[in-house]
């Protein structure tokens, strides 16, 4: 690609975004700029993946083709109007803040600039992401098509309704913390049974990545994957039994159900707050 793209936060997200971007040659590393209110922490970025640092929100917003809002939800929309005057005729402007709907954007974004709800994860780090996106019906299909290119070069991409994007925040943005900690849980269990520590948390991780590579590469239920590993009075059985005591699956469930209260609890705080 040759258009400019400008990230603004290089914290967790907009880290990994930057990093997975340079990672993909989708686009030179000096046509990517980087901008954060912690100054430091961008140059320190930029310099790390030999792209550009921009030392104010003005400097970055006018460098780029498309701009790609990477902060907390309760400044998102504050930069949005911010950067507003700044904008370069044409610009695409995205957001992977959780919880705000396109139409509170659209209050400080003009409708000439496409605009697109992104919901993505950390594993954009290592070229394995999830992105969701969703955008408006008069969307450019050329700005469509740039998007899914820069978001699909670090992992894969589906296109979503909004109405949903509260929802699949539990089930993508923030799923990789669940998966982590069942990694670190099956590590544990792994030294606890004289498993060296750094070749336990390597298995676990390769088990967990393999499986998810059969659900993906079979397209079999996972329930049908589940019980081809379970054979009659075997190991695997007893194991999953436990787990069935435990609510292993009610708990995931549960976690999921709050992860998504939360989000929705945050685009409704942040609709009050715009009204007053």
């Amino acid at each position: 690609m040759k258009e400019k793209i400008v990230i603004i936060g290089t914290g967790n997200m907009g880290g990994a975004l930057a990093s997975g971007l340079t990672s993909s040659n989708l686009v030179p590393s000096n046509n990517i700029f980087l901008y954060d209110t912690d100054l430091e922490k961008a140059k320190i970025k930029a310099e790390e993946l030999s792209s550009n640092y921009c030392d104010s929100l003005k400097c970055a917003v006018k460098s780029g083709d498309i701009i790609i809002i990477c902060v907390k939800p309760n400044i998102a929309c504050k930069i949005a109007e911010e950067i507003t005057e700044y904008l370069n005729p044409g610009s695409i402007v995205c957001s992977i803040a959780v919880g705000i709907p396109i139409k509170e954007y659209r209050k400080y974004i003009p409708k000439e600039y496409d605009f697109f709800r992104i919901m993505p994860n950390t594993p954009a780090l290592v070229g394995e992401g999830m992105s969701i996106i969703c955008y408006e019906p008069q969307t450019s299909v050329i700005s469509i098509e740039k998007v899914l290119k820069i978001f699909s070069s670090v992992g894969k991409t589906e296109v979503l309704d909004e109405k949903l994007m509260n929802q699949v925040t539990a089930l993508t943005g923030s799923s990789p913390a669940y998966i982590f900690m069942m990694i670190e849980a099956m590590g544990n269990a792994g030294i606890k049974l004289g498993i060296p520590s750094v070749i336990s948390y390597r298995l676990a991780a390769q088990a967990v990545m393999g499986s998810a590579k059969m659900v993906l590469d079979s397209r079999l239920h996972p329930a049908v994957l589940k019980d081809q590993v379970c054979s009659p009075a075997g190991t695997t059985i007893e194991a999953v039994e436990v787990l069935e005591k435990t609510g292993f699956r009610n708990c995931v469930m549960q976690a999921m159900s709050v992860c998504a209260e939360r989000a929705e609890e945050i685009s409704i705080n942040i609709n009050k707050a715009d009204s007053k």
